[in-house]
């Protein structure tokens, strides 16, 4: 019966973990930007040819997803798209790398055994320790505005979370909400 008390304990554990790592499936949000650089003095932009995350010169159905979304965004704050003559160049990349979590965490548990000459029960504690080592796919989508005229980055943004197997439509949504997310 205590191994099974103990076994259970572990599964709950198990369960919990796997729980809170679902949980956190928010991206991590940071930007940064110069100090010495007024934004109220830029007015257009324009995207950088070819982008950081289009080396070969095409673009894809992500790519195109994540430059309507930063367009928007960025049109929203009062800027205007200029190909002709942007003020601000906007770049963005994309970066997936496989980590991994290793959870290590104690559990313990009663044996018992009985005793002939004494005709009794005894019970003794034992305390184990379990590892779990999960990988996971995680990506970074970094946004750069560059002053044209500098050609000197004024502002950056990225967005780190977990990259999920899933349709091109809904990696797109992710990548709006990420982009959302950065210009917040």
């Amino acid at each position: 019966m205590s191994r099974r008390l103990s076994l259970l304990l572990r599964s709950l554990l198990v369960a919990a973990s796997v729980l809170l790592a679902s949980c956190a499936s928010t991206p991590r949000i940071s930007t940064d930007f110069d100090e010495q650089v007024s934004f109220t003095d830029y007015r257009t932009f324009a995207f950088f040819k070819p982008l950081a995350m289009e080396p070969s010169g095409y673009s894809t159905p992500l790519t195109n997803a994540i430059r309507q979304s930063i367009r928007r965004e960025l049109t929203a704050r009062g800027y205007v798209y200029d190909e002709s003559a942007p003020q601000l160049l906007v770049n963005f990349q994309g970066v997936v790398q496989e980590r991994t979590n290793v959870y290590n965490y104690p559990y313990g548990g009663f044996d018992y055994f009985y005793n002939y000459r004494s005709s009794v029960y005894y019970g003794t504690p034992i305390w184990f320790d379990d590892t779990i080592v999960s990988t996971y796919t995680e990506g970074t989508l970094s946004v750069d505005l560059v002053d044209a005229k500098r050609n000197q980055m004024v502002w950056t943004g990225s967005a780190i979370g977990r990259v999920r197997d899933q349709k091109s439509k809904e990696r797109a949504i992710q990548a709006d909400q990420a982009i959302t997310s950065i210009f917040a």
